[in-house]
């Protein structure tokens, strides 16, 4: 009992604790025009997205940034637009918004091979149906052992991610050329689902990310009033919206469902009330190693950066690293050759966290 207590006390100090590392903030860049994701091309330049449609480069020793011109139709409503970028191997692969006439939208990804001034993109995934809708469209990108993952939103549908039949409210599995691999769910112990999907039961998963420790992919995802959490992606398995409001309650302040319960993949965290949880990753590199291991999630409603320890899917401790420093972070990114933290506000400013 003693050292449960302990336990809890050491805890609530470490949630509390703000400002607890000597850190040092740049503002490399502050004319982007709602920027959404960046990815490092090399040591010296990144490609950044802006909702609107813009796909740049920027220079770190310049500070410029350049156009890229590509042939992506992208409908920007709401939430929706270019979203989230992934240099690979030589490769482009951005998520988007994709028009599909008469208002409606579909959570897409395109592959193209880069260059510095146009990219011809082709879609490698495409969600269906297409959603008369500007809400919930998810789509951040990680890839793993040759496969892309994706993760699309319920587009504001609610039970639409119970049904694997559709794509919207899953997290997609596919290969690189967009190919579907034989081993997902639906060829082993799934049978009535799509055959990209890989997980289903999410609302607006904004935040993906591999670790390097442990293989795995995380992810983050926003609650209604209050619910979202960060977890592990799981095959086969359903995260439970909307029969589960993870601690969260509708807009109209009526309740959803109960936080968890048996059959359902259960968070490492949940925050309530809403952080608006966005961007994540697993933090591995030298400027911050103390932190190696360690989850960074970035918030927009909170405008913080928080830093979870966790082992085998519970867990350990949350610390807040900063808090209303830059406004609402948008995305976040390691420099791998010095891990030096990179993040864009939606001020439209691109900053450097660093010692």
């Amino acid at each position: 009992m003693i050292k449960g207590i302990f336990a809890i006390f050491v805890y609530i100090i470490l949630f509390t604790k703000l400002n607890a590392y000597e850190l040092k903030f740049e503002e490399i860049y502050k004319d982007l025009n709602s920027p959404w994701s960046l990815s490092f091309l090399d040591n010296e330049n990144i490609i950044l997205t802006e909702k609107s449609g813009n796909l740049l480069t920027f220079n770190l020793i310049e500070r410029k940034t350049k156009k890229i011109e590509h042939n992506l139709n992208i409908l920007e409503d709401g939430q929706g637009g270019l979203l989230d970028v992934f240099y690979y191997k030589g490769y482009i692969f951005v998520s988007y918004a994709e028009n599909r006439g008469k208002g409606k939208s579909s959570t897409s990804v395109a592959k193209g091979k880069y260059n510095n001034k146009k990219i011809n993109f082709k879609n490698i995934f495409r969600s269906e149906p297409p959603i008369k809708s500007g809400y919930h469209f998810g789509s951040r990108l990680a890839v793993k052992d040759n496969h892309i993952f994706i993760t699309v939103g319920e587009r504001g549908l609610g039970m639409i991610a119970q049904d694997p039949t559709q794509h919207p409210g899953s997290v997609i599995r596919v290969n690189l050329d967009g190919s579907i691999p034989k081993d997902n769910p639906k060829f082993k112990n799934r049978k009535n689902w799509l055959p990209e999907i890989f997980q289903i039961g999410v609302r607006n998963p904004q935040g993906l990310a591999l670790s390097k420790y442990d293989d795995k992919i995380y992810l983050s995802n926003h609650g209604a009033r209050g619910g979202d959490w960060f977890g592990q992606l799981k095959y086969g398995e359903n995260y439970g919206w909307k029969i589960l409001g993870w601690g969260g309650r509708n807009y109209t302040g009526s309740e959803i469902g109960p936080k968890w319960k048996l059959g359902f993949t259960k968070p490492i965290i949940y925050w309530i009330p809403s952080i608006a949880v966005s961007a994540i990753l697993i933090y591995r590199g030298e400027e911050f190693k103390e932190w190696n291991g360690d989850a960074l999630i970035s918030s927009l409603k909170d405008q913080s950066l928080r830093k979870i320890k966790f082992k085998d899917n519970l867990l350990l401790t949350e610390e807040i690293i900063f808090k209303n420093k830059i406004g609402r972070i948008r995305d976040i990114k390691i420099k791998d050759k010095t891990g030096e933290l990179f993040l864009l506000s939606d001020s439209g400013s691109l900053w450097r966290l660093y010692k």
